[in-house]
């Protein structure tokens, strides 16, 4: 199976939504574990990495190509 590619900054559709009704997460800290933001609260969780990839669904906004667009 492919391993999901993700980055520093971007926001992730997650397969569970958040209480507050939203399912987009911003990834705001990478390591073993992975500190995600709730881009409709504003609320972060600190998930393992493991639990993170099974519950990603996909990459809805990436940095680097928000970074590029800035850039042009």
């Amino acid at each position: 199976m492919e391993r999901k590619q993700f980055e520093l900054g971007d926001v992730v559709q997650m397969k569970k939504q958040h209480p507050c009704g939203s399912n987009e997460m911003e990834i705001i800290r990478m390591g073993m574990d992975i500190r995600i933001k709730c881009v409709g609260c504003k609320h972060s969780v600190l998930i393992p990495r493991a639990k993170f990839e099974k519950n990603m669904k996909k990459v809805l906004r990436s940095k680097a190509s928000d970074e590029g667009l800035a850039e042009s």
